[in-house]
């Protein structure tokens, strides 16, 4: 439950910055688009050094290792809050965005052991409880307060968690055997491993799938289902709301059946994004097709995350910073191809691509991901 927690104050630091950028960048004088680089900037650092990060840190003491991703976290919220310019700004995101995929890692596989290996995908699951819960109330929460006490304070207030939290931790969290220390080269085996790589490529396909629609969803909901823009924040945070349902039985399904766990997900996502898109004049219906999306959509963060490791048992921690790794990667193409749909075929293609995405990868997750374990 800690770990829930320090889940939900990392991502909301993750994501904190979308709602900002307008303030942000009036503050720090320079356009939106250039304030929004910062962001991607985010996203690339995650994706190129988490997983050589996480194996060089892999053997590290658990408690000891959080308690430095939060102090971290704390002084990089803290130097974001007080930066005079973009540029100081940029580092101030860049040193979490280097301890984020370590925390996911770590924090995924000491979830596991502290469970158990029958209870391994609750635990983890529970720990991804953090992310749903900074998408309905942290993310929605910093931007009113943003607003309330301004860019600078709503970073002040993100150090302050998480050194409470780096508090907490210290109080409740056990001390764990420290690893033994295994060289990066043993640990990258795993890439050489057909079974492995290919659950990874279908964490891409799926993150890709999802974020093909969300990245848009706002922009659906206010100009196809013609929602005010005064409610579309309550609809989202509906969407995250239900999406609660999804990260509980992700983690109740995906112990037992990683690879079938996925392809029903993948498939539930594929019905409620084409629903979404030829329901939205119908809000009845529209609400219905959203339930079906945001539960796909938020099991599908644990079960991605949860299949990787399982597929990897000799290198959880680095397995499952890779897949975070991966899931950046897929959101980037997402929010790409989705971006790119628009111009040719309107705001409601992001949800038909979104789907054809994600019924592609619930077709092949069996067969493909079998064939390459030699099953």
């Amino acid at each position: 439950m800690v770990l829930a927690i320090a889940a939900f104050v990392i991502v909301t630091t993750e994501f904190l910055m979308v709602g900002l950028l307008p303030a942000l960048a009036r503050d720090l004088s320079v356009s939106v688009s250039a304030a929004g680089q910062v962001v991607t900037l985010f996203a690339v650092v995650v994706m190129l050094f988490g997983p050589v990060l996480t194996a060089w840190l892999a053997h590290r003491e658990r408690k000891r290792l959080f308690l430095g991703v939060l102090l971290l976290f704390a002084a990089s919220n803290a130097l974001a809050a007080m930066a005079p310019n973009l540029w100081t700004l940029a580092i101030a995101r860049v040193v979490p965005a280097l301890a984020l995929p370590v925390f996911w890692g770590t924090a995924s596989e000491t979830a596991a052991q502290l469970a158990g290996p029958e209870r391994a995908g609750r635990a983890v699951a529970l720990v991804y409880l953090g992310i749903s819960g900074a998408m309905l109330f942290g993310i929605p929460l910093g931007t009113v307060a943003g607003d309330a006490i301004g860019w600078r304070g709503a970073f002040w207030v993100l150090a302050a968690l998480s050194l409470l939290v780096a508090v907490l931790l210290q109080v409740v969290m056990p001390q764990m055997a420290t690893g033994q220390r295994v060289r990066l080269a043993e640990q990258a085996r795993i890439l050489k491993d057909r079974f492995f790589v290919g659950n990874v490529l279908l964490s891409v396909a799926v993150f890709t799938a999802m974020f093909t629609g969300y990245t848009y969803l706002a922009e659906v909901l206010e100009s196809v289902a013609l929602v005010p823009s005064a409610l579309v924040g309550w609809w989202l945070m509906g969407f995250g709301a239900v999406g609660l349902a999804g990260n509980w039985l992700g983690g109740r399904w995906v112990d037992r059946r990683p690879l079938l766990t996925t392809a029903v997900f993948s498939a539930l996502l594929a019905i409620g994004m084409a629903a979404s898109m030829a329901l939205a004049s119908h809000h009845t219906g529209l609400v219905i097709a959203l339930a079906v999306w945001g539960i796909a959509n938020t099991a599908l963060y644990p079960v991605c995350q949860i299949r990787v490791m399982k597929a990897a048992p000799q290198a959880q921690a680095l397995a499952g910073t890779i897949n975070v790794s991966a899931a950046n990667g897929g959101i980037a193409l997402g929010a790409v191809m989705g971006g790119a749909s628009i111009p040719l075929w309107g705001v409601a293609s992001v949800g038909w691509v979104g789907a054809a995405v994600a019924l592609g990868a619930a077709v092949l997750v069996v067969p493909l991901v079998g064939r390459l374990r030699g099953q």
